[in-house]
């Protein structure tokens, strides 16, 4: 397994820009894992979160050491990580605890599309892959200008209520409903998504939903299944339009709510699916 390099001269002597940048990594969530795997740099990550689907191998092939508010920090430790990469404030406590062990401690706080962007383009930098970091953002990024030139198109946008969760309800966070936009359809609640706290974005009265009549409802609960069923018996719901017009989908948490690749390919062609087929039927 690669070591470290703590000797400037051996990094002096190299012309392999691989060389340079963490080379012993754990991701405590997914985004990073999948990314790191698309740059073909693999072989740096030695932990990642037990909440990792993306990629299916690293699952088998790579040892779990956290969840996502907790990790095990004597294993980590043992790891030897020259990098430890996470998500958001809300790791600030594992970050700490890593920090007093002496490890070099990475948190992104992405909450936005271009934010997501800019995060893989820096941890492309840190591995030496910035050619190849910019070549998968650029496809991606020409996709969601493809995706929302076709959108624009629509005689008709859907409403889109994004649940993130259901009790209580938890509306679409900033990526999650920029993406909506880009695939042709309304956020119900766009001045809840620049609010990165889950807590933020609760709405407590479920008939200010039901006011806002969505015409798709879209639940990703956060790693639970969703079930349109607990949708339509929700009391006063059966006169919106999505519960009328059978428009309840479910996209999995692991697709949407990763503020990483995954959200910026199948994530948002599963959105810009959904509301094509919408506008099929409604033009």
């Amino acid at each position: 397994m690669t070591e470290p390099v703590s000797d400037w001269r051996t990094l002096a002597a190299s012309r392999d820009s691989a060389a340079y940048g963490p080379q012993r990594i754990v991701c405590l969530t997914e985004e990073p894992t999948e990314w790191l795997y698309l740059l073909g740099e693999e072989r740096r990550i030695v932990g990642i979160s037990g909440y990792t689907v993306r990629p299916p191998r690293a699952r088998e092939e790579k040892p779990k050491v956290s969840a996502y508010l907790s990790a095990k920090i004597d294993k980590i430790v043992e790891l030897r990580p020259d990098c430890v990469i996470g998500f958001s404030d809300l790791q600030a406590d594992i970050a700490a605890q890593l920090i007093k062990r002496g490890i070099q401690v990475t948190i992104f706080n992405q909450r936005s599309v271009a934010e997501i962007f800019s995060m893989m383009y820096q941890l492309a930098a840190m591995v030496g892959q910035v050619e190849r970091g910019l070549a998968l953002i650029q496809t991606m990024q020409q996709r969601l200008l493809a995706i929302e030139q076709a959108a624009a198109g629509l005689k008709r946008r859907p409403r889109v209520f994004f649940e993130e969760w259901y009790n209580p309800h938890i509306s679409a966070i900033a990526w999650v409903s920029e993406l909506i936009g880009i695939a042709g359809g309304d956020d119900c609640f766009p001045e809840l998504a620049a609010k990165p706290m889950g807590k933020d974005r609760i709405i407590a009265d479920g008939s200010s939903i039901v006011q806002r009549n969505p015409d798709i409802i879209l639940g990703s609960w956060c790693g639970r299944r969703f079930r349109p069923a607990h949708v339509l018996a929700r009391p006063g719901w059966g006169e919106v339009n999505a519960v009328k017009n059978g428009q309840l989908f479910e996209i999995k948490s692991s697709e949407i709510l990763q503020p990483g690749p995954a959200a910026l390919t199948d994530g948002v062609e599963q959105l810009h699916r959904i509301i094509m087929d919408w506008s099929a039927i409604h033009d």
